[in-house]
């Protein structure tokens, strides 16, 4: 499989992350890779971006190395009514927006509640990707998230990083094998993301694509395999 983007990914900016933003757009030209998003943590992770740093975003250039770049936000969903920590307005400075459900700032409830949140955060016209829904922070009903992501042409990711077994996120694998196979069954693409934190990281993609071969998942439905598909699908090609 040839893959040309990696999109959710973090620099030294994210206060938990060790390589700068030109060491991660150099190794990700090193890679390969056509396009590459940079997707800092917001506020609501401790030691993370103060706002006036997606406020400066402008100063950065789009291209670097032969590569393209997208610079944006993973976004915090804070509760069960799907409430994200980034306000419309440092919401339309980022070129990608990427939500996600974090322990260290999320108020869980009951799987039928978290899920309500969830579908909530697709349904907000902001976000393009959901970042870790399977990573077992929070309880979840997957069959209505996968057909909330189809309606709403919002990506749902597979992400490599909490299939580490060092992570230790014993329900990763089977909740990411359920996605897969549901977003097989009702043909929804998905993105397979790294979420490196250091350059070496990017476009790693061993542990969630070993549950790729296992589901039979259909290469034309990961778009990390095309960038101008990818960038219809989620409208970024406006």
């Amino acid at each position: 499989m040839k893959i040309e983007l990696d999109v959710h990914t973090h620099t030294i900016a994210s206060g938990h992350a060790f390589s700068s933003l030109q060491e991660m757009a150099r190794a990700a030209a090193d890679k390969g890779l056509k396009l590459l998003g940079i997707t800092e943590h917001t506020p609501g992770i401790p030691g993370s971006c103060h706002l006036i740093y997606f406020r400066n975003l402008h100063v950065v250039p789009r291209q670097m190395y032969g590569i393209d770049l997208l610079l944006g936000a993973e976004i915090n969903i804070l509760d069960t009514e799907g409430t994200l920590d980034l306000d419309e307005f440092h919401m339309n400075l980022l070129d990608l927006r990427i939500a996600g459900i974090h322990s260290l700032c999320y108020t869980p409830g009951t799987p039928e509640e978290n899920t309500h949140g969830m579908i909530k955060a697709i349904e907000n016209p902001y976000t393009h990707i959901i970042s870790h829904p399977g990573d077992g922070t929070a309880k979840l009903l997957f069959e209505p998230i996968v057909q909330a992501a189809k309606a709403n042409h919002t990506l749902l990711e597979i992400n490599n990083s909490s299939l580490k077994p060092c992570r230790k996120k014993v329900e990763a694998r089977p909740n990411n094998l359920e996605i897969l196979r549901l977003c097989k069954q009702y043909e929804v693409p998905v993105i397979l993301g790294s979420d490196a934190h250091i350059s070496f990281d990017i476009a790693t993609y061993d542990h969630a694509l070993e549950l790729v071969k296992e589901t039979e998942f259909p290469e034309s439905l990961i778009l990390n395999t095309d960038v101008a598909r990818f960038k219809q699908y989620l409208h970024l090609d406006k």
